[in-house]
């Protein structure tokens, strides 16, 4: 960690900027990764960075009622795509940033390991149990969960055992927990516990591509906001995303 935080002080570009807040809406996926980013970067800057994660369509939604925040960055292209329909992006500001992959994890003591082919065996890893992932009506990893899930044709095993949560995080702590057995993730939130293992890897086939696009937000266009998107698209900030396990789109 130590030289990630070297490179990222050392690779950020100077300014002149006149100091002042920015706020960024971003993923929950990406809270430890956009908490480093914007502390280095707030840092030399002089600039207060605060960040809001949520569900990416509770943020679209903030975002759409006249939120402050000048940087977007979701998990969900649809509801970038919903704001750009409304013309709240900022023009040609909108771009792929980052990619990820769809998971099932099992907490840390269970050493089970699955084939995530068609008809796996999703009923004998859950037993009694139940299955945690974001809600699929509003929650990126839970529409993508659907899909793979509907794609392997396990997806009336899950449905009636499914554990709709707000937040991909918040089914990660279920499984951290042991409340449930099994949960679906992305593999950076699995990256970043301790207690929970991946039990197997859903086929990137099987789902939508999971891709995080970045734009700024035209009411709230600053120079700072501005600043920071760039540096988001540098070099430096690419090798740390890439070190928390994100990967280009």
């Amino acid at each position: 960690m130590r030289t990630v935080r070297k490179l990222l002080f050392f690779a950020l570009f100077s300014s002149n900027l006149q100091a002042e807040d920015l706020t960024v809406y971003a993923a929950a996926s990406l809270t430890e990764v956009m908490q480093l980013l914007s502390e280095a970067w707030g840092k030399a800057h002089s600039t207060k960075v605060r960040l809001s994660f949520a569900a990416s369509s509770a943020l679209a939604k903030q975002i759409e009622a006249g939120a402050q925040a000048g940087v977007f960055l979701t998990a969900d292209a649809r509801w970038m795509e919903y704001l750009d329909a409304r013309a709240l992006l900022t023009p040609n500001s909108r771009i792929d940033l980052l990619g990820n992959t769809l998971v099932l994890v099992t907490p840390s003591d269970n050493a089970i390991s699955l084939a995530l082919s068609e008809h796996f065996d999703l009923g004998a890893l859950l037993g009694d149990g139940r299955l945690a992932t974001g809600d699929p009506a509003h929650v990126p990893v839970g529409y993508y969960a659907e899909a793979a899930l509907k794609s392997l044709k396990v997806w009336a095993i899950a449905e009636p055992r499914l554990v709709r949560t707000d937040s991909v995080r918040a089914a990660l702590v279920l499984v951290e927990r042991g409340e449930v057995p099994a949960g679906i993730v992305y593999a950076t939130d699995a990256a970043i516990s301790t207690k929970v293992r991946i039990a197997g890897v859903f086929p990137s086939t099987s789902h939508p591509p999971i891709v995080y696009p970045l734009a700024r937000i035209a009411a709230n266009e600053t120079p700072v906001a501005r600043a920071f998107y760039t540096y988001l698209l540098s070099p430096a900030a690419r090798a740390v995303f890439e070190r928390y396990g994100f990967r280009q789109p």
